[in-house]
Formats: structure tokens, C-alpha cells, sequence
């Protein structure tokens, strides 16, 4: 299979698996079976792309062309890669908790979370492959749309008020300022394509150049930068495996990722550091790393909580493109397989405890590692990756975000940097202590109210769906610290695109 083949297999597939999901809607272990064959087919397809372009190959297709000079382009660099095989291998584990969640929970709807959970990824492929601003762009909004249905899944007041939060919030930033960024940028520069060492340098000077920055900074709505980070709370309503969509699979990825392939690619790393435009960009990533944190800090409710956690730990990834140093860059494109592996953990704990015993809150955990061990010891896991300790991933790409900070003798964001782990083992090692400490406040909830459908096998209080894929994702915060050598040989690459 060449490359070219294996990249529009990427994107059919899981599009042509959400239409097989809707056709097999009256056989739910068929329509459940093809949801896990497609993911792998993906995650195959997607894997076949790695060693050409760790090869210093950039296996592209053009679709077709929308207007003169601007196509509709696919093209694979190692942070598109490294962002592509994240969405397609979390999706696999997301799909086998969804299985035990969805059925134990008794969720309505099931063929329509599955088939536009296809079509996220497909539109989260779609953001890693493009091979400019334009065909980046058309995917971004796509993945709004098919991800709305998801975030509304409950029908309920509570979830269309939130779903009209994340469609207002996300389109209106789009629209309104990433799309005049894509204008402003064509009409200077002639082109939207992404280059090694970016195409404004010279084109776009001064203060207009942090303008244009600060357009698609807070056009991509989905980094969660604040105060365009309401969203994110607000789709909390959703079921638990769309949050850990929303969190760790594709969408905030998306937002991030979006950020740092534009300073890469078309800022270029040495024209923002050396214009420093990014000044002001790194500031707002550290407000809102300390701001989302503090607000952590106070929450009860645990999916809160970790969004909040969210919110914070994305503004790392934006703090270290902003810093563009190639150390920070680095840590930055780490901290995006890195921070997805940790978070998606909690989310699929916190949807275990949910299945499982039917707590929501934080102050009605006390002793629940002594009845869900194996579900909170891999909270505890991925929670020192999400601190940053080793030996977890979180420390590797903390590491290199500290060091870049420190190479442009930043002392304040190198501080900002370390109160953002220690506001992190408040908000998170609570809910540790808790578990395992605490004596607990009242009886365990009535077994009949959290038992699960029929042919649901239990483990750990919860369906084994619901408690297996959190046990490997947390193992795989530990492969992530044994193995981030690879990881970051493979994306040097584009600390040489950052040379102009």
C-alpha cells in the first residue's frame, strides 16, 4: 500500500465505518464489532504512514482544487503524525470503554454516538493530515459539527443549553477571527501553505504580526485559551466517552495542535521569537494555566475538575509554542501525546466510578479505593503523568517545556511552568487521598441502582469495559516516559522547519 493510498484509506475509513454503524443499528453486537474492526483498520492504516515519514518523506494527496491556487491538500509531517497516531489508537481504547459504558449505563442512541464518533475522527484526520490552512480549516469545522450531536447526546435542557455554549463558542471564533486570519494571511503573503520557517516573515511586521497572531490564537477556540473557554465545561454534560473525546482524542488536540503547526509553519519559530510578536500570546497561555488551575482547586464535582485540569494543561502547549524556542516546541508537541494519555485515564475512571457506584462528586469518595482498586490506581497513575513526576510521560514534555523557558531566560514562566504541577497535586491528589484514606462517609449505594445491563460482566464494582481500557491507558503513561526518546527524535524534524 503506498502512502498516497494509505491516506485516503485513513480518512474513508472511519467515515465508511459510520455509515456501516447506521445500517447495522438494529444488531447492536455487529453494529458494536464493525466500531472496533474500523479502529483498527485506522489505527493500521495510520501506522503504515510512520516510517516514511520518519524516513524524511511527506506522503501527500491533493483532493481536488477549491479555488485557483488553493487545493484541497493532504500532506504528512512528524507533528501530524505524531497527532494523527493519537486520535487513531486512543480511539480503539475510547471505543472498548464506550461498549462497557454505553451498555451499563443504558445510554439511548447508541448508533448515532457511534457513528459520529467515526466522523470526529475522520475530521481529527483530516486536521493532521492538511496540508494547508484552507483544507485544516474546512476539517476544523467539520469536527464542530459531528461533534455537536455528541456533546447534546442526553436531549435533555441541560444538554442542548450546553451543545448551543459549544456550537456558540467554537463557530463564532472560527468565523469570526481564524477565518479573517486565513484572509489576512493569503493577501499577504499569496499562499496558505504550510512552510519550513513559515511564510509571513517579511510580509507581516510589528504590531500587526501579534494582531495576527492573536486572530488565530483565539480564532482556534478549541486550545480553550481564556476567556474562549466556556465550552469546555459546558460539554461536561455529555456521556463520559465524549469527554474523553473531547479531552484527550481529538478535539482540544485539535485546538493545540492547530496553534503550534501555525507557529511552526506559518509564523516560522525564529521570526515570532525574534519579532517577539508572541510576548503578549505567552502571558495569556500563563494566566490561564494558573486561572484554570485555581478554579480546579474548588471544584466538587469530578468531571469538573478535570476539565478545568484540561483547560490548564492545554495552556501548556500554547505557553511553550508561544516561548518558540526549540526546546519549548519540542516539549510542546510531547505534551500533546503525553497530556492526552493522562487525561484520557481520568475520564475513563471518573466514568467507571459513575457506572460503577453512581457518584458524581468528589466529597462522596471517601474510601472508594478500597471497593474500586484497580479503577483508582490507575487514577493515581495518571495523575502523576498529568503532574508531571516520573517516571510518567507528563515529565518528559514538562521537562522540555522548563528548559525552552529557561533558554530565552524566562524566570517567570519557568515559575509559571512549576506552580502549574504543584496546583496540579492539589487538584488531584484530593481525590487519591480520599480513596484510599478516608473512611467512608455513608453506605455504599444500593447495588440495584448501579447494576448493569443484562450479559454486562462486572469488575472493580464496574462493567470490565469500563475498567480495563484505564488500566492500559495508565500503563501507557509509563511506555510514554520509557519511550520519550522516540517521540522526540521523531519530532525534531520540525525544529528544523523552524529554521527559516
Amino acid at each position: 500500500m503506498t502512502p498516497g493510498i494509505a491516506i485516503i484509506l485513513a480518512l474513508l475509513l472511519p467515515a465508511c465505518g459510520a455509515l456501516a454503524v447506521i445500517l447495522a443499528r438494529r444488531h447492536p453486537n455487529v453494529r458494536e464489532t464493525i466500531t472496533i474492526f474500523v479502529t483498527l483498520g485506522t489505527f493500521g492504516a495510520v501506522l503504515s504512514l510512520v516510517a516514511p515519514v520518519h524516513a524524511g518523506l511527506r506522503p501527500g494527496a491533493t483532493l481536488f482544487e477549491m479555488l485557483p491556487g488553493l487545493p484541497i491538500r493532504l500532506e504528512i509531517e512528524p507533528l501530524g503524525m505524531l497527532y494523527a497516531l493519537v486520535a487513531s489508537g486512543l480511539w480503539i481504547v475510547t471505543s472498548l470503554y464506550a461498549i462497557g459504558y454505553m451498555r451499563g449505563h443504558r445510554e439511548k442512541h447508541q448508533t448515532r454516538f457511534y457513528a459520529c464518533f467515526a466522523l470526529s475522527i475522520a475530521a481529527a484526520l483530516g486536521i493532521a493530515f492538511a496540508g494547508n490552512l484552507l483544507t485544516l480549516f474546512l476539517f476544523y469545522e467539520l469536527l464542530t459539527l459531528v461533534t455537536y450531536p455528541l456533546v447534546t447526546h442526553h436531549g435533555t435542557e441541560k444538554a442542548l443549553a450546553a451543545g448551543r455554549v459549544y456550537l456558540g463558542v467554537l463557530m463564532s471564533t472560527s468565523i469570526g477571527f481564524l477565518f479573517t486570519a486565513l484572509v489576512w494571511t493569503y493577501l499577504a503573503t499569496g499562499s496558505l501553505d504550510f512552510r519550513a520557517g513559515g511564510i509571513v516573515a517579511g510580509k507581516v511586521e510589528g504590531w500587526p504580526l501579534a494582531m495576527l497572531l492573536a486572530l488565530f490564537a483565539f480564532g482556534t477556540g478549541k486550545a480553550a485559551l481564556m476567556p474562549f473557554h466556556r465550552w469546555l465545561p459546558a460539554a461536561m454534560v455529555a456521556p463520559t466517552p465524549v469527554s474523553a473525546l473531547l479531552h484527550a482524542v481529538a478535539v482540544v488536540k485539535a485546538g493545540v495542535f492547530t496553534v503550534l503547526k501555525i507557529v511552526v509553519y506559518i509564523f516560522g519559530v525564529e521570526n515570532l521569537r525574534a519579532s517577539g510578536a508572541s510576548l503578549w500570546l505567552m502571558y495569556a497561555a500563563a494566566f490561564t494555566l494558573v486561572a484554570a488551575s485555581v478554579v480546579a482547586l474548588v471544584k466538587d464535582n469530578l468531571k469538573a475538575r478535570l476539565a478545568y485540569s484540561t483547560i490548564s494543561q492545554l495552556a501548556y502547549i500554547v505557553l511553550g509554542a508561544a516561548i518558540a524556542t526549540h526546546a519549548s516546541i519540542l516539549g510542546a508537541g510531547m505534551h500533546i501525546a503525553m497530556h492526552a494519555m493522562g487525561k484520557i485515564t481520568l475520564f475513563f475512571c471518573a466514568g467507571a466510578i459513575y457506572v460503577g457506584v453512581h457518584k458524581t462528586e468528589i466529597s462522596e469518595l471517601d474510601g472508594i479505593g478500597r471497593t474500586m482498586p484497580w479503577t483508582m490506581v490507575a487514577f493515581l497513575l495518571g495523575s502523576l503523568s498529568i503532574i508531571g513526576l516520573p517516571p510518567f510521560g507528563g515529565a518528559w514534555s514538562k521537562w522540555f517545556l522548563v528548559l525552552g523557558a529557561a533558554d530565552r531566560h524566562q524566570a517567570f514562566f519557568v515559575a509559571v511552568l512549576m506552580l502549574g504541577s504543584l496546583l496540579a497535586i492539589g487538584y488531584l491528589m484530593p481525590v487519591v487521598v480520599r480513596a484510599f484514606f478516608a473512611q467512608p462517609a455513608a453506605p455504599a449505594a444500593d447495588p440495584a441502582a448501579s447494576r448493569p445491563a443484562p450479559g454486562i460482566r462486572r469488575f472493580d464494582q464496574a462493567p470490565l469495559l469500563c475498567v480495563l481500557p484505564p488500566c492500559l491507558t495508565a500503563a501507557g503513561c509509563l511506555a510514554l516516559f520509557l519511550f520519550a526518546d522516540t517521540i522526540a527524535d521523531f519530532l525534531r524534524p520540525i525544529l528544523e522547519a523552524a529554521m527559516p
